[in-house]
């Protein structure tokens, strides 16, 4: 799906669904920007727009149109026997909140920005995409006033994505911090792994889009305005922080890893503790029993009158010796 618009510098709709042999006419209108979204478009038509329209150089395009394992931000200035205009290509990546498969999943974003145009690249419907096209169709705040502008749009949107995402992976945490205390069973070791898997990914997906939004919050690229550069540093900011956020939910987690393997530690010295007492409360029955068990003919307790009831007695007695000791130095 292509959907294209181009807009005023006063960030009002101009037109909308515009054929692809009118867009360079408008790329050389300056008082228009143009912002063209391909959303699961085939590798043909991806490279009709990048390539027939816009002129992009091959390497940004095979990166485009290919899965990259990182996000980057690559600066492009034309050469001699290039075509294009100067312009930032980047790869971010959305996160999926629903955690599918037991993971987080991520949508990658590719940006084109140049000084009058922005090109967006996903193969799936991106939640952040959809806001950001709303936001400049109502025109009420004058988002798409320049291409800029929209692509801090996006960013900050894909960036509060990930706050869903946060939201209901403190709820498990928590889940599994009640559990871990009420019913420490070995299924919850499994969740505490996999949850501590699904963090480290969190944190994996963070950390590099961490660094590429870093450039911008600096001040990097001359295509990003001087007074929007505070803005870029905000949602920097707040993926820093989520980044924190993620890091104490892994602290979190190996807490509560330990204090499972106390507790599991705790029950199993409990049962050992009990199988001991066991052993030791029965500990007389056995001696009297295998005593007087071994039936020698010399044995005078074998021919006594009273010699059985006198091993019974004896078994009680020293039974129940053990257990006042036991009791007395509180061990049972």
């Amino acid at each position: 799906m292509i959907r294209s618009f181009a807009f005023t510098t006063q960030g009002r709709l101009h037109s909308r669904d515009i054929e692809m042999f009118l867009m360079p006419s408008l790329l050389a209108d300056t008082n228009l920007f143009l912002w063209v979204d391909l959303e699961d478009a085939t590798p043909e038509e991806a490279r009709r727009i990048l390539e027939g329209v816009f002129h992009f150089h091959p390497l940004s395009v095979d990166d485009c149109i290919h899965v990259s394992p990182s996000p980057k931000v690559d600066v492009y200035e034309p050469k001699e026997d290039d075509r294009f205009a100067p312009y930032l290509f980047m790869v971010i990546h959305a996160v999926d909140y629903s955690r599918k498969d037991g993971a987080f999943a991520t949508s990658e974003l590719n940006f084109f920005l140049g000084r009058n145009f922005l090109v967006t690249f996903h193969a799936v419907p991106l939640r952040s995409v959809q806001i950001v096209e709303e936001r400049c169709l109502k025109s009420t705040v004058h988002v798409a006033r320049a291409p800029d502008r929209v692509a801090h749009a996006l960013l900050d949107s894909l960036v509060e994505n990930y706050r869903p995402a946060l939201e209901e992976l403190s709820l498990e945490i928590a889940d599994l911090e009640t559990q871990v205390l009420q019913n420490p069973g070995p299924n919850i070791l499994q969740k505490i792994i996999g949850v501590k898997k699904e963090v480290l990914h969190l944190r994996q997906i963070i950390g590099p889009q961490r660094d590429v939004l870093a450039r911008f919050a600096r001040g990097e690229f001359k295509l990003i305005r001087g007074h929007l550069v505070p803005y870029y540093r905000d949602v920097y900011d707040g993926l820093f922080h989520i980044g924190e956020r993620a890091q104490s939910y892994s602290d979190s987690l190996s807490g509560i890893l330990q204090v499972y393997l106390n507790v599991s530690s705790n029950r199993t010295g409990e049962v050992v503790k009990v199988l001991t007492m066991i052993t030791i409360i029965t500990t007389p029955l056995m001696i009297v029993g295998t005593w007087y068990g071994m039936n020698f003919k010399n044995m005078p307790e074998l021919d006594w009158r009273w010699g059985y009831s006198y091993a019974v007695v004896l078994t009680v007695l020293s039974t129940a010796a053990t257990l006042i000791y036991f009791r007395r130095k509180k061990w049972l």
